[in-house]
């Protein structure tokens, strides 16, 4: 009976053993952030240091599109995601019926017009072809920039959800070619310019500083607006790991890495 006793024992330790390593206890010290490559799981690799001093093991996924990483966080397979902007986090909340929030501001990337077939804005003929992102937010910021250039005029109604149908002047008569973020420096050659997003320039060899003809400027609304945001799902927001993870990304430390590698491709906002 003892005998029988002890091995149902046994067998009930296994299989709680076995329950624990299928999810993430409370007390685990592993954050898991989901990032796009470049620059964002770059910062989080210059933040490991300082979580790790505060006793937290830092795990970077990549991800190489807008989409996933918002729903993998929602779906509980990510702590954290480091990627998006306050802009496109409210519009896919809205259309995906997520439940993120942010809870730091880190950095943001200025959108620049980049030199295709065309090499500079005076050299701009009539019917150019002009490549944007064409994810909402973005596009609208991008349509923003080149009216801050004087090269177009949008609709002030249209505010963050512009696109080329709300271009209520156009004097060149661009062609607009909406593009996945993620294809626009690809695609550069094919068209006479392209607006695109900081963290794809830099992926694809660009700096905003030094090849862009023009460029959202450090004290533009776009430096708030746009700002790259730490998230997570509402309800985590008060979690010591996520806490100690925002800490780490708004460290001095982290804040002299952006600077030196990314000289001024990416701005710290803290």
């Amino acid at each position: 009976m003892k005998r029988t006793l002890s091995i149902l024992l046994a067998l009930i330790l296994a299989l709680g053993l076995l329950a624990g390593c299928g999810s993430k206890s409370a007390g685990s010290k592993k954050i898991v952030v989901g990032a796009t490559p470049v620059p964002h799981a770059e910062i989080l690799e210059a933040a490991k240091e300082t979580l790790k001093e505060k006793g937290y093991e830092l795990e970077i996924k990549e991800f190489t599109d807008y989409v996933q990483p918002n729903l993998s966080l929602q779906s509980g397979d990510l702590d954290a995601n480091f990627f998006q902007h306050t802009p496109y986090l409210n519009d896919f909340n809205a259309e995906q019926k997520t439940d993120l929030i942010s809870i730091a501001s880190i950095h943001y990337e200025p959108l620049g017009i980049y030199p295709g077939k065309t090499k500079s804005l005076a050299d701009l003929k009539d019917g150019a072809q002009m490549s944007v992102p064409n994810d909402t937010t973005n596009e609208a910021r991008a349509l923003l920039l080149l009216e801050a250039n004087g090269l177009i005029k949008v609709d002030p109604d249209a505010g963050l959800k512009a696109t080329p149908k709300d271009i209520i002047e156009n004097p060149k008569n661009l062609k607009f070619v909406e593009i996945e973020a993620a294809q626009l420096v690809r695609s550069l050659q094919d068209v006479d310019l392209a607006v695109i997003n900081g963290n794809y320039a830099i992926q694809g060899g660009l700096n905003a500083m030094s090849d862009a003809l023009a460029k959202e400027e450090k004290d533009s609304v776009a430096a708030t607006t746009y700002a790259n945001i730490l998230v997570v799902r509402r309800g985590d927001e008060n979690r010591d790991d996520l806490k100690a993870l925002a800490e780490a990304l708004q460290s001095e430390n982290v804040k002299k890495f952006i600077e030196e590698k990314y000289q001024g491709a990416v701005v710290p906002v803290f």
